[in-house]
């Protein structure tokens, strides 16, 4: 390897560690296991029930924040290892997890480098967690690469037509610039995208939509101010343009304007139903 070619592989390094610092302090920022528990509690144990989690196999939940899947499947007496870029969020993952008198492994971990073997789980399962790592096709290779032969993959994602979907958005043009040849995460929602990611190294790929309902706040003005005191991606765009008032007040209308838009509810008693992709594959 010359010289250049050493300047671009170390500054592409480099890259790449300061892009995960980012999304490692990105959700870091806010309450999300709050956000977790409030608003998306009943994902966890529907994608455990997904995967036929059985007592005695080894999961791994990929992007586990505080452990909404992973904890579920721990109960269920699984060997569970719960991996995440932000180990932040684990400290509440472990409050969680001795209340409900489980244990559980809790591993800092890149969805595009996962620190663990070829062929090392019978379940790897991600809720909502994966899907926002940057490049999709090597979150992909890894989740494949780490579950055994005849293992089962699952995923529940937000879809690009549903609530969290148009979310994303709403905020995009007061968000940060995505990196170059980063993906965007509801793609991860989207049926043909998911195909051709896995391809032809799993078979039995079934997808199944269906619908969280969000019933935490009673009208869009509290939903508005709730995502914006917690979620990462949302503090993140208000902060991106905290030195524009003009901009600030742009987002606050036009956020207030799509949570309104999107309130399935009456005066008083809104909800928000925010359409999931379940995944389910086997690894041949």
């Amino acid at each position: 390897m010359d010289m250049t070619e050493q300047v671009a592989v170390f500054g592409s390094a480099g890259a790449d560690r300061e892009l995960k610092a980012k999304h490692r302090a990105l959700w870091a920022s806010g309450d999300y296991p709050a956000v977790a528990a409030e608003l998306i509690p009943s994902l966890g144990p529907e994608l455990v029930r997904a995967c036929g989690v059985r007592p005695g196999q080894r999961v791994l939940d990929v992007g586990a924040g505080s452990g909404n899947a992973a904890i579920p499947a721990a109960a269920a007496g699984a060997l569970v290892t719960a991996s995440d870029l932000t180990p932040e969020l684990f400290d509440v993952g472990h409050r969680i997890a001795a209340q409900r008198d489980v244990e559980l492994e809790w591993v800092e971990a890149d969805a595009e480098a996962l620190p663990f073997a070829d062929n090392s789980f019978d379940v790897v399962m991600s809720c909502v967690g994966a899907m926002f790592a940057p490049h999709h096709q090597m979150t992909a290779d890894e989740l494949i690469r780490v579950v055994r032969p005849g293992g089962t993959i699952g995923m529940i994602n937000w879809t690009p037509e549903g609530f969290i979907g148009n979310l994303f958005a709403t905020m995009k043009p007061y968000a940060p610039p995505p990196p170059p040849g980063a993906n965007p995460p509801p793609l991860w929602g989207d049926e043909t995208h998911v195909r051709g990611l896995f391809g032809d190294r799993v078979t039995e790929l079934n997808f199944r939509r269906q619908n969280v309902r969000m019933a935490h706040c009673s009208n869009p003005f509290e939903f508005r101010e709730y995502w914006k005191r917690n979620y990462g991606p949302t503090i993140a765009a208000y902060r991106f343009n905290a030195d524009k008032p003009d901009r600030i007040d742009a987002l606050d209308r036009d956020f207030l304007h799509f949570i309104a838009t999107w309130d399935q509810g009456v005066a008083g008693r809104s909800h928000w139903d925010a359409e999931y992709l379940l995944i389910t594959a086997i690894k041949r």
